[in-house]
């Protein structure tokens, strides 16, 4: 009976060397054991500057590092992005947040959610020419506006032209298509036109619009408090991978880190994603949306992602001049700041 007892205990002993010796495994190793979560993301547009800080992420291995496999699409704008995560298509995906509360408002929406602000401030601009008599904003009494087909500023238009003091009887809008937004403008044959500043200021400079015939105004600077774009989450992605989409935001705040302190290298890896692209152009992008949109006074505050609850709610009231809530919601109904990396891994120095 002694003996077996001491067999017993050796081999308890035995076992609980193993355990431990297991327990001290460096987390990186088990890590590397772990094959990585695949995750579908879904871009809004094509790739250009806009974009570096998720190219980062994805070429310079930190959505790796992270454990994720992220495979990126394109898709064809806001509405589509939105569909993909309201469908399961796509895990994370970009949307304009001003769309995503729209869409939430409807009876049959899904309960998608925004878990980072990635533009701050909304890039919502309208660009027009000196040389068509637009000087000033109130210089658009009496003009033409070329409307995209599924613009997202054209949204918020009323707001900012009630609180600027403009008649919108007084300006005219002209329906066209997105491909003849720039080419109508550069030709003279409208007087402005409505869309992001870091796309149709930018597109126009290439046209050859010398950069002095060109007035930029953007919404942010006659008074607009709206968020621009931000990532959404499909909900079954979010309850089932919650570290997953930690990670990824994570991953997605170093790109950004990256994109601010090596502008150059980001624009080399946006050139190399993209077909025929132009690196002065990209490098111009790049600077105009990290200035007038991601690094802002509130981003400089409270850093990277997060959103401030009154702010939220005053741009709800830019929304309703162009739309009759059914239920106006919460910030928590459109916002989970839970997957944000901690407040000191977001400041920028």
């Amino acid at each position: 009976m002694r003996s077996l007892a001491t067999i017993f205990s050796r081999r308890l002993l035995a076992f609980w060397l193993s355990t431990l010796s297991l327990a001290a495994i460096p987390a990186t190793h088990a890590d590397e054991a772990r094959p990585p979560v695949a995750v579908q993301f879904s871009l809004d547009r094509a790739i250009d500057a806009v974009a570096a800080p998720f190219v980062m992420a994805s070429t310079r291995g930190l959505f790796r590092a992270e454990g994720l496999n992220v495979s990126t699409n394109v898709a064809s704008g806001t509405r589509d992005t939105i569909t993909r995560i309201a469908s399961g298509a796509s895990d994370l995906a970009l949307a304009d947040l001003n769309a995503l509360i729209r869409y939430r408002d409807g009876a049959d929406a899904a309960p998608v959610k925004a878990v980072f602000v990635f533009l701050n401030k909304a890039p919502y601009a309208i660009v027009a020419r000196h040389s068509r008599g637009v000087s000033a904003l109130s210089s658009l009494d009496g003009k033409t506006i070329g409307v995209a087909d599924g613009d997202l500023a054209i949204r918020l238009w009323p707001a900012l032209a009630r609180r600027n003091g403009i008649k919108l009887a007084n300006v005219k809008q002209e329906k066209i298509s997105p491909a003849v937004r720039e080419p109508m403008l550069s030709a003279g044959q409208l007087d402005a036109v409505t869309g992001f500043s870091y796309l149709s200021a930018v597109n126009l400079r290439n046209r050859g619009v010398p950069a002095d015939d060109l007035a930029v105004f953007r919404y942010a600077d006659y008074g607009s408090v709206a968020y621009g774009t931000v990532v959404i989450v499909n909900p079954k992605f979010a309850a089932d991978r919650p570290e997953a989409v930690r990670s990824f935001l994570r991953a997605v705040t170093a790109g950004m880190r990256l994109a601010i302190s090596q502008p150059a290298q980001a624009i080399d890896d946006v050139i190399a994603q993209m077909d025929g692209g132009s690196r002065e152009l990209e490098r111009e992008r790049l600077r105009i949306v990290m200035h007038d949109n991601i690094l802002t006074d509130d981003v400089k505050r409270d850093g990277l992602g997060g959103l401030d609850p009154a702010r939220f709610e005053a741009s709800l009231g830019e929304i309703a001049e162009d739309f009759s809530f059914r239920k106006r919601p919460s910030v928590a109904d459109i916002f989970d700041g839970t997957f944000l990396p901690d407040p000191a891994g977001r400041k920028i120095d």
